[in-house]
């Protein structure tokens, strides 16, 4: 018994290094390409996307004196400066709605979206005397293409009309003392990953260096049409949120005097990734082949049946085959579809070849026993976070049922046999 229980150790070595080295290329094919397929999904959909809040600026001419020395005399010289100062932001109004729509490249799923974006902004000539003011408008990506795209005032006429250019659209408007004036934009975009609004010069994922800016009278209100909502790290959570009829959520950030340090974000949901999880469950398969194989040897001393390590061979290549299938299934199926084909394949092969070398209620058993410990371990990987709980209850069921039917063996017996 024990050279044999050496050999059927071997045969688990070499049938976890392949698993190891079968993990080790899903994740090399997943990953090599992940970066040439994500650019190209934002070259055709788009990058992420960060909307940060338009300014009101306007300049004020002054003569600055400068003197220099020309041939060992004193010259001076005047020049003209503009200074910029910018113009408060009396209130924002602003509607996002995010449509979530996957898109596949490879063994990889990217969160993109469709953005629906409406906003008026109010702006205020706080300053004594009537100013050209240059309002600008900054697009959230670049690259990016803006439909239906609309900026416009509620009442007024342009001085000079908006130009888009360098990342923004400008526009002068002149304004009287005290004189408010609102700022109309609309457009339709499509974006990867993520969505960030932006107060001032705030930047997203760097809380450290963002500046602290105040927000008056601002009200956002987001619409998805996704359940699973997440926020980034350094953002502000909605003030108000409530499910919509078509799943999704509305939600609202709403502000009469903010002091903001963080943005308003929103994160898409990730699609079950089938090159990943693939990987993950071909480096996790020697656990499942070791429980296996346990049970195996247990019903095979209780009912004195001689497995010979040759049959524990094929029963490791047909666990292997069901990895083996599911890695390159996942190219051309739905992962849900290529794990239930992959399943089916590597049961027939245990439950078959069993039912010829022993018997039909021994393959009903060890094909019971795959179920379990290959295709509901496996299983468990589609479940984040609950894999580990659910391989240690089935770890410690196994270890009390073995132990309830070997009670009574005598192992001195069985490890005594020179077979």
């Amino acid at each position: 018994m024990i050279k044999r229980l050496i050999a059927i150790g071997f045969i688990f070595a070499c049938t976890a290094i392949a698993w190891g080295i079968l993990g080790g290329t899903i994740f090399t094919r997943t990953y090599s390409s992940d970066s040439d397929l994500k650019s190209r999904v934002e070259r055709i959909w788009g990058t992420p996307q960060a909307q940060h809040v338009p300014t009101a600026s306007y300049t004020v001419e002054r003569t600055e004196k400068e003197e220099s020395l020309v041939d060992g005399k004193k010259v001076v010289t005047t020049k003209k400066v503009y200074d910029a100062y910018s113009l408060p932001l009396m209130g924002s109004d602003v509607l996002v709605k995010l449509g979530l729509d996957y898109r596949q490249k490879g063994l990889l799923w990217y969160s993109t979206y469709i953005t629906d974006f409406a906003a008026s902004y109010r702006f205020r000539n706080d300053t004594n005397e009537h100013r050209a003011t240059h309002i600008s408008f900054p697009f959230p990506a670049q690259g990016a293409n803006y439909d239906d795209f609309k900026f416009s005032l509620r009442d007024g006429s342009w001085t000079n009309r908006p130009e888009a250019r360098d990342g923004a659209i400008d526009g002068i408007i002149t304004l009287d003392a005290g004189q408010e004036v609102v700022i109309d934009v609309t457009y339709k975009s499509q974006g990867l990953d993520q969505w960030r609004y932006l107060f001032g010069d705030n930047a997203p994922d760097n809380t450290a260096n963002n500046s602290v800016t105040a927000v008056r009278d601002f009200r956002l209100v987001m619409e998805t049409d996704f359940n699973d909502i997440d926020f980034p790290d350094d953002s502000i959570a909605p003030t108000f949120k409530e499910r919509t009829e078509d799943g999704g959520w509305r939600l609202v950030w709403q502000y009469e005097n903010l002091i903001a340090g963080v943005n308003i974000g929103m994160l898409m949901p990730q699609k079950l990734q089938p090159g990943p999880l693939a990987g993950q469950i071909s480096l996790f398969a020697p656990v499942s082949l070791f429980f296996f194989i346990v049970v195996m040897l247990v019903l095979s001393i209780m009912q004195r049946i001689d497995l010979h390590p040759m049959h524990f061979f094929f029963l490791s290549a047909a666990f292997f085959a069901f990895h083996l299938l599911l890695a390159y299934l996942v190219d051309h199926l739905p992962i849900h579809a290529a794990f239930a084909l992959a399943s089916v394949v590597s049961l027939a092969l245990v439950a078959s070849y069993l039912h010829a070398v022993i018997s039909a209620r021994f393959a009903l058993l060890a094909a019971a026993a795959q179920w379990v410990y290959l295709v509901l371990f496996s299983y468990a990987f589609f479940f984040k976070g609950f894999t580990g709980i659910a391989v240690t209850v089935g770890a410690v069921l196994t270890l009390f049922v073995m132990m309830q039917l070997t009670a009574r063996t005598n192992w001195t017996e069985v490890f005594g046999k020179n077979s």
